[in-house]
C-alpha cells in the first residue's frame, strides 16, 4: 500500500471509529448512573480514534492498546474491535487468536465493573466471545482469499514464462531443424560442383561446348549454394520466421536427386521397389530423402567417379529399407571435398527421431549406409 492510500485508509478509519465511539459514549451517557463517567469515555473516544490509525502500521501493539482501553471504557470497543479485525487480516491466525483473547478479556473487565442494566454479565461475555471468534474467522477468511488469488497470480504468471519458453525453444529447435536441412542441401550442393569443377580443371582439352556447359553448372551451383547460404542465416538470426514455409524433399524426390548426381558424372544405379511412396509419412519420407543425399555426398567426396548402388524396398504395413553403397576408393587417393564428421552424426539422430536405425560401415571394399524405417499401414 503506498503512501497516499495510507492515508486515505487511515483518514477513513478515524472517522469510522470517532462515529461509533461518538454513539458508543451518547448510548452510555443515556444510560442511568453512568453520567458520572462521561468525562472519561469522552476522554477514551479521543485517545481511541487518535491511536486508530497505527493500526494500519502496527496491528498487533495498536489492537493490545486498544483492547486495554476497552478494559476501562466501552467508548474504545469500536477501536478495539477494528484492531482484532486488521490482526486476523495481516497476521497468523495464532496471534490473532491471542489478540481476540485479550480483546475478551478486557471487556469481561469492563462488563464486571459498568454492566449494562439491560443484559446480564453470561450473555454479555457469550456475546463478546461471539464478536471476536466472528472477527477473527473473517479476517483469517479475508488474509486465505488473499493468498489464494496471490497463488492463482503466481500460477498464471509462471505459467506465462513457461510457455514463453516452450514457444522460444520450439522455435529455437525449429530453426535448428531447418539450419541442418541447409546444411544437408549445401553439402550435397557444393559436391556437384566440386565434381563440375574438378572436370574442368583434369579436362581443359574438351569440347568448348562441355567446357561452357561445365562452366555454366558452376555458375548456376554458386549462385544456388550462396541462396541457400542466406536462408541458413536468415533462420538463425530471424526469431520470428516460421521454417515451415519452405517445402522439404520427400522419398518422391529421391529419382531427381539422382538424376542430379548422375549429370555430375557419378555413375549411380537405383534400383526403387517402393509400393504407394505417397503413402509414407512425411517425417519419415524426409528421412529417407537424406539418408539417400548423405550416401551420394559422401560418395562424391571420398570415392569420386567411383559407382553408387542405391536400393530402395518398402510398402505399407512394413518398413522402409534404405541401401546406399559404393566402392571404397584406392589407398591414398585424398578426398574431394572435406569431409565435417558431422553429416553421419546428425543422420543417425535424424533417422532415430523418426523411429528408425541407420547403420554404416566400410567393409569388404566397399562403403555401405543402411536405414530402416517405420511405415505404418
Amino acid at each position: 500500500m503506498n503512501s497516499r492510500n495510507q492515508g486515505w485508509a487511515a483518514a477513513v478509519m478515524v472517522a469510522a471509529t470517532g462515529v461509533l465511539a461518538v454513539l458508543t459514549v451518547w448510548s452510555t451517557a443515556s444510560t442511568d448512573g453512568t453520567r458520572d463517567l462521561l468525562a472519561l469515555d469522552i476522554a477514551v473516544a479521543v485517545v481511541s480514534c487518535a491511536a486508530a490509525p497505527v493500526l494500519l502500521w502496527r496491528p498487533v501493539g495498536g489492537a493490545l492498546g486498544l483492547g486495554l482501553l476497552a478494559a476501562v471504557s466501552p467508548a474504545a470497543t469500536p477501536a478495539a474491535t477494528a484492531g482484532a479485525l486488521q490482526v486476523a487480516r495481516v497476521r497468523r491466525f495464532p496471534l490473532a487468536a491471542a489478540v481476540a483473547g485479550i480483546g475478551i478479556a478486557a471487556h469481561a473487565v469492563q462488563g464486571a465493573w459498568r454492566l449494562n442494566a439491560g443484559i446480564s454479565l453470561g450473555w454479555w461475555l457469550v456475546l463478546i466471545v461471539v464478536a471476536y471468534g466472528a472477527l477473527a474467522g473473517w479476517g483469517a477468511l479475508v488474509q486465505a482469499r488473499r493468498a489464494l488469488i496471490d497463488s492463482l497470480h503466481e500460477r498464471a504468471r509462471r505459467a506465462e514464462a513457461e510457455q514463453g519458453r516452450r514457444v522460444a525453444e520450439a522455435r529455437m529447435l525449429e530453426r535448428t531443424r531447418m539450419a541442418r536441412e541447409m546444411h544437408d542441401v549445401l553439402a550435397h550442393r557444393l559436391s556437384l560442383l566440386a565434381t563440375y569443377a574438378g572436370a574442368l580443371e583434369y579436362r581443359p582439352d574438351a569440347p568448348p561446348e562441355k567446357l561452357a556447359q561445365a562452366a555454366g553448372v558452376v555458375r548456376t551451383g554458386v549462385h544456388q549454394a550462396l541462396e541457400e547460404l542466406r536462408e541458413v542465416i536468415g533462420v538463425l538470426r530471424d526469431e520470428e520466421r516460421d521454417a515451415g514455409d519452405r517445402p522439404q524433399p520427400v522419398l518422391a524426390d529421391v529419382p531427381r536427386l539422382v538424376e542430379e548426381s548422375r549429370d555430375a558424372g557419378t555413375p549411380v544405379t537405383l534400383r526403387d521397389e517402393v509400393a504407394e511412396p505417397g503413402a509414407l509419412p512425411p517425417a519419415a519420407g524426409r528421412a529417407a530423402y537424406r539418408v539417400v543425399q548423405e550416401g551420394l555426398t559422401n560418395a562424391r567426396k571420398h570415392a569420386a567417379g567411383l559407382p553408387v548402388e542405391v536400393t530402395l524396398l518398402g510398402r505399407p504395413g512394413a518398413r522402409l529399407e534404405i541401401d546406399v553403397r559404393n566402392p571404397l576408393p584406392p589407398d591414398g587417393v585424398p578426398a574431394l571435398v572435406p569431409g565435417s564428421g558431422t553429416g553421419l552424426v546428425g543422420l543417425t539422430e535424424r533417422v532415430r527421431l523418426a523411429g528408425g536405425r541407420l547403420d554404416h560401415e566400410a567393409a569388404s571394399g566397399e562403403f555401405r549406409l543402411r536405414a530402416r524405417l517405420p511405415w505404418p499401414a
